[in-house]
């Protein structure tokens, strides 16, 4: 073999080579060895200079060659094994391993500085005698000859950090079976450890590996810190032994340059570049017969690069999978875009997800004592105030060192700035929660701010301020809705909002249609964005608008004319008023926050909630007089009118009979007849429910006989009710359904046809006062049908109470139980005691007792106080409707004799 002529430059290929057990060897043979040693040394020049090596030394038993062609040094290799397999030995047979590495060097005074030399070393150490190993890039050289090669896997070669694919020559007449190559066998996969517990989540793991059988592309999209990272390490852990070839976790948020994707991709999987030649082709190649998993993490980081890495690697090799984790989705064919849901808040069973974490973080955070028994209604409160978002959750997690779950639940009005203020050091997007990578993703995830300001300043200015605007919306918008405040740009900018998870998209929404809205804690940095940027007040003021219009619409069909009225569109503005109400009592005009609450007058009523009405306009008058703001004597009067009916809903009558003066005031100023009349209609209900009956009679006969003189009779209608109200209860009968029968023109000018239910409800009374069952059913179930249809649910619980008295008179006693039950039970729930029915059902309920037995009786009533309004009022209308002498017939058999001479039927008969 020459000596040592020009040494190869470029891409060269390097060999070594020594005698397994050597030591061992020389010690048997003693004087025999140093023959034995000059004959391995002579076949070995042989075969190697015969393809071209050159050698550069000798120590001992070991030789360094160099060749310029890849193909040659393993035609020499697998020569020099045949030579000596075939020499006659004596007396033993040297066992010589060989190791071959390919890559780019220059030869400076005659040998070669480069590490390429010592991972050639290395791979020769990793062989067994008689063996000959070669790393990826000697086999990626020799690609297409007719050597044969077996790939044994990935190795660590000591010294070296990525791991090494390591190769086997075949040849006739070269042994094949070795144990594994001397090292340590790379793990299959490079998946960091989190330092915490996973937690929850077990249903989205279920449902992401089916789509893994079925996608090699599914990109897991949400928000920063919702948990990506963390989930896609659960679920690629469980496919490790899935990929012959390995899982791969590449951490795109520490590249610095979107041309260093494929480079990432490459030192994570092991494939080494090959000079001259772009990496993604390399890494194409090399995954064509491969059957790897790659983890793509945070692609958001360089979208487009990750994008063309991804589609490249899929079309090369139906074995290479890739699960990603991204703020938004890469836009790529045969992607499957899952969004990942915040963790849950609420459960029937069991402890929801977001709290199961909490409680977790927080024994961390405590040094390893658990939450107390008092702790976890606040920690509930905690998770829903948080939406669910794992980073947030930690966060406050961590804030639990310092305050009780009650002091924490209590500040989180100013979410940033109480959970801000605990910066989690070396936070990142891979938890339930977060976990401990440093570097950028470290400051991306150490607080909310950074966390949701790595998406926001990615936004075009356009979508930035829908963002903002959106923002003061405190409950999920449909697309009309943000149609109203964004104009035509409305659809392109909220899905640049929503395909960077900065909204999140419910399909599931009760209308059919999907709504869109901002997580909390996100909104929380919107809005103190929205401050900074100056523009808050506009801002409010435009949601303040959109308030007005949405309860206009409740109240007017397509056509723009009134409507049958429901209260429950009311539900789904309810948080929105509220915002708004705020918003006009700290800063915004008091004129439009008294339009806002009159608007929502019935609903109040109709769920409860009369004390909140009158608090809210309670403040905006106290404001109107400090800000000086004018409000219009009209305007005054409908919300005095309103906010009297709330204080005698709130059982205090004398101040409802105040503020109604101070309504009928305000309504004679303007002169307007239809405005006294409705001002001046409920005075008798006032005095009614302050034992001034009398007062109150000539009270509602004075506004009737004015209003009817004026044509003001709709305006009036409550004090005929009242009137009515009245005559029922003393027993004048036919002049109640008189003035009821005169009130119904009246109620048929009313489009929205409220009038009409109560008509039906009280001439219902009348026919139960009078027995007649028939025409007591039909008013009673037409008036409770159209309150539960259209949301009344005040009005429902009389028209239930009604009913059990009809089932009472008709004999069916348990039913009439359930009924009163479920009507006591809803007065509860809606808290407020009014029950038209006062004494007459009382009665009618004493009797039921006293006929059934104290025992069954609590039994049917226990069971309808359990009830849902929509269960009692299914119930209520699956009631036979009675047959006059059948239901004669069946009074006529009932056997109920009570305490007293009369029979019971007879009793309620009177």
């Amino acid at each position: 073999m020459p000596a040592r002529p020009d040494l190869p430059s470029g891409l060269v290929t390097f060999l070594f080579t020594d005698i397994e057990g050597s030591t061992r060897l020389a010690q048997l043979l003693g004087a025999d060895y140093r023959p034995v040693l000059a004959e391995h040394r002579r076949i070995l020049r042989h075969a190697f200079g015969a393809e071209g090596g050159v050698e550069l030394f000798t120590e001992g038993d070991s030789l360094f060659v160099v060749f310029a062609d890849a193909s040659a040094a393993l035609r020499a290799c697998a020569e020099a094994q045949r030579a000596l397999a075939a020499h006659d030995w004596k007396p033993l047979r040297p066992k010589v391993r060989m190791g071959l590495h390919s890559g780019y060097a220059e030869p400076h005074g005659g040998e070669y500085a480069s590490p390429e030399v010592h991972r050639a070393a290395r791979v020769a150490a990793a062989a067994h005698g008689n063996q000959v190993l070669c790393s990826s890039a000697t086999a990626r050289l020799v690609a297409g000859s007719d050597l044969g090669l077996i790939d044994l896997g990935l190795y660590q070669l000591r010294g070296f950090d990525g791991q090494e694919r390591l190769l086997q020559l075949t040849a006739p007449g070269l042994e094949l079976d070795f144990p594994r190559p001397r090292t340590q066998a790379a793990t299959p996969h490079n998946l960091p450890t989190p330092s915490s517990t996973f937690v929850g989540r077990a249903q989205e793991q279920a449902e992401l590996r089916g789509l893994l059988r079925g996608h090699r592309l599914v990109n897991l999209v949400g928000t920063g810190g919702a948990g990506k990272t963390r989930l896609a390490l659960e679920l690629a852990k469980e496919m490790v032994p899935a990929f012959a070839d390995g899982v791969w976790f590449v951490d795109l948020a520490t590249v610095g340059d979107a041309h260093l994707v494929p480079v990432a991709v490459a030192e994570a999987v092991g494939v080494r570049p090959e000079p001259g030649r772009p990496v993604l082709d390399t890494l194409a190649e090399y995954a064509a017969t491969r059957s790897i998993m790659l983890v793509l993490d945070t692609c958001e980081a360089h979208l487009p690069a990750v994008g063309a890495v991804a589609t490249r690697l899929l079309a090369a090799g139906t074995g290479v999978q890739v699960l990603a984790t991204s703020r938004e989705p890469l836009a790529v064919p045969g992607e499957l875009v899952w969004r990942i849901p915040p963790l849950g808040t609420a459960g029937a069973e069991g402890t929801p997800d977001a709290v199961a974490l909490l409680l977790e973080r927080a024994a961390a955070a405590r040094g390893g004592r658990l939450a107390r028994t008092d702790e976890l209604t606040h920690l509930h409160r905690v998770a829903q105030r948080l939406d669910g978002l794992p980073l947030a959750l930690e966060l406050a997690a961590a804030r639990l060192r310092l305050l009780s779950a009650g002091q924490l639940a209590d500040r989180l009005d100013d979410m940033l700035a109480t959970l801000d203020a605990v910066a989690l050091p070396g936070a990142v997007d891979d938890v339930a929660g977060v976990g401990d990578t440093p570097g950028v993703r470290a400051n991306r995830h150490a607080t909310l701010r950074a966390t949701f300001d790595w998406s926001y300043r990615t936004l075009p200015g356009p979508a930035a301020a829908l963002l903002r605007q959106l923002a003061v919306f405190a409950s999920p918008m449909d697309l009309g809705t943000v149609e109203w405040i964004a104009g035509p740009e409305a659809l392109p900018l909220l899905t640049i909002l929503v395909d960077k998870s900065l909204m999140v998209t419910d399909p599931q929404a009760a209308s059919g249609l999907p709504t869109y809205r901002l997580l909390d804690p996100i909104r929380a940095f919107a809005l103190r964005e929205l401050a900074g940027d100056g523009q808050e007040a506009a801002a409010r003021d435009k949601h303040l608008g959109w308030v007005q219009h949405a309860l206009g619409r409740v109240r007017t069909g397509s056509d723009g004319r009134p409507r049958t009225l429901s209260t429950y569109p009311f539900d789904a503005l309810a948080a929105e008023a509220r915002a708004a109400l705020h918003w006009c009592v700290q800063e915004g005009r008091c004129r439009d926050g008294l339009r806002v609450a009159v608007a929502l007058g019935e609903w109040w009523r109709e769920r409860g909630l009369a004390r909140e009405g009158r608090i809210w306009l309670y403040r905006l008058f106290e404001r109107s007089v400090t800000a000086g703001e004018e409000i219009p004597d009209g305007e005054l009067a409908v919300a005095y009118h309103g906010y009297a009916r709330y204080a005698g809903l709130d059982g205090q009558p004398g101040e409802q009979l105040r503020l109604l003066v101070q309504a009928e005031e305000f309504a004679w100023r303007t002169g307007k007849a239809s405005l006294i009349a409705r001002a001046s209609a409920s005075r008798g209900e006032a005095l009614v429910a302050l034992g001034r009956e009398d007062e109150a009679e000539r009270a509602c006969r004075d506004v009737l006989d004015w209003a009817r003189a004026r044509h003001a009779d709709a305006e009036a209608l409550p004090a005929t009710f009242t009137l009515a109200h009245l005559l029922w209860r003393r027993g004048a009968l036919a002049e109640a359904a008189t003035e009821l029968g005169q009130a119904r023109g009246a109620a048929n000018a009313d489009p929205t046809e409220r009038a009409n239910r109560t008509i039906d409800l009280m001439l219902g009374l009348v026919a139960l006062s009078r027995s007649d069952l028939v025409a007591a059913h039909d008013h009673l179930v037409v008036a409770l049908r159209s309150r539960m249809t259209h949301g009344f649910h005040g009005g429902v619980c009389e028209a239930l109470s009604a009913m059990a008295v009809r089932c009472a008179l008709g004999g069916e006693l348990a039913t009439a139980a359930k009924l009163f039950g479920a009507a006591q039970g809803a007065r509860a729930q809606l808290r407020t005691s009014t029950d038209m029915l006062g004494r007459f059902g009382l009665r009618h309920e004493g009797a039921v007792r006293t006929a059934m037995g104290d025992a069954a009786f609590d039994a049917a009533y226990g069971e309808g106080a359990a009830m849902t309004l929509a269960e009692a009022t299914t119930v209520a209308l699956a009631v036979d409707h009675p047959d006059l002498l059948h239901q004669l017939d069946r009074l006529a058999a009932v056997d109920l004799e009570a305490t007293a001479e009369l029979p019971v039927a007879r009793r309620l008969a009177s």
